[in-house]
């Protein structure tokens, strides 16, 4: 497989293929992986498209050049789309690909019944075609301390790096009046990484850092000087990052397609704001694992009032949380929200992280 480099990092070169002539072409240029189409459920109706067979032989000859293959099915499905979806996953047990590209959370849900070992890419094209969403990025949750080490510099300098569970990193500086030697240091390293080490920032109270000052005796200034990278690097702000779609959807609904409600929902999805506070608190509560269902006035955004917010929070391991959502009518179908939030939520939760 040829390697596609930018910004010092790899990249794959993703190739569509409408027929199983230009599958060949773009698999001999140097792709490291085309998207091919069948004959039902993806979007590119004005391609030839994929008969099975030729989905097979076109799996074949990909792999034959060590080039991947992805077949989409993204269309964005109302309920009477997903009849066939199961019969024609069944039938691409024999294709061989390496992935599927979905947009339709229904289809997400079939598609990981069905073919339980094959990987599934979220389609650009992924949206919810009957309420609005939202997705925040991870975001690092009640971090603790994994390692510190401190290390000479020079006779006037010591570095402190301080590493956390989530693998943040931070390293500082530290001016010292005296050359620390090599005993002293590895002793200073044992006192904090003892002390410190699995300890969550609000967990290190002034008892514990009285006593390293008092073990470190002249060397107190140094702990002080550890203790407030440890703050910083683990009370830092990270924004919340959080992507929405499917707004207008409002617009379906005749209790929300009032154009002054409308008007404020979209606000409220745009500016994000009033989201960041419903994920945070979401993603703060050491309890909420699962899915949480906001109905009308339950829901802390006043401009949501009139509507259902189902949420549910996925983690990464080692602290690394994030919040999807689901937002439309109260007259929701709470039973196909909450399966297709647990779905994509056991998705995630199951993902490695690099």
């Amino acid at each position: 497989m040829p390697d596609h480099i930018h910004n010092g990092r790899n990249i794959e070169l993703l190739i569509p293929a409408s027929s199983l002539e230009v599958l060949k072409v773009a698999v001999m240029f140097g792709a490291d992986a085309v998207y091919i189409g069948g004959e039902a459920f993806g979007l590119r109706a004005k391609a030839k498209n994929f008969s099975l067979e030729e989905m097979k032989e076109g799996v074949e000859f990909a792999h034959a050049h060590d080039v991947k293959v992805y077949v989409t099915a993204n269309i964005l499905a109302h309920n009477k789309d997903l009849d066939g979806a199961r019969e024609y996953f069944e039938e691409l047990k024999q294709v061989g690909m390496d992935a599927l590209i979905i947009s339709d959370p229904g289809m997400f849900t079939i598609a990981k019944e069905v073919l339980p070992d094959v990987d599934i890419h979220i389609s650009t094209q992924a949206n919810n075609t009957n309420y609005a969403t939202m997705v925040t990025a991870p975001t690092f949750h009640k971090n603790k301390v994994k390692f510190i080490q401190l290390s000479n510099m020079n006779e006037e300098q010591i570095l402190a790096t301080i590493v956390t569970e989530g693998n943040l990193v931070k390293n500082k500086i530290i001016p010292v009046s005296e050359p620390i030697d090599n005993e002293t240091m590895l002793k200073l390293n044992f006192l904090l990484n003892a002390n410190l080490n699995g300890l969550a920032l609000q967990e290190i109270n002034l008892g514990t850092i009285a006593k390293l000052k008092e073990q470190a005796g002249i060397h107190s200034d140094i702990i002080s000087d550890v203790l407030d990278t440890v703050a910083e690097t683990m009370g830092q702000d990270e924004d919340i990052r959080i992507y929405t779609s499917g707004a207008t959807n409002f617009f379906k609904y005749p209790e929300l397609s009032d154009s002054e409600k409308a008007s404020e929902l979209i606000s409220t999805f745009e500016e994000k704001q009033q989201l960041a506070s419903l994920v945070t608190e979401n993603l703060l509560d050491d309890d909420n694992t699962g899915i949480q269902v906001y109905i009308g006035n339950e829901s802390p955004i006043q401009t949501m009032k009139d509507c259902s917010v189902v949420t549910a929070t996925y983690e990464l391991g080692e602290g690394v949380r994030g919040t999807i959502g689901i937002v439309g009518p109260k007259r929701m179908d709470y039973e196909k929200v909450m399966d297709n939030l647990k779905t994509l939520k056991n998705s995630l939760d199951g993902m490695k992280r690099y």
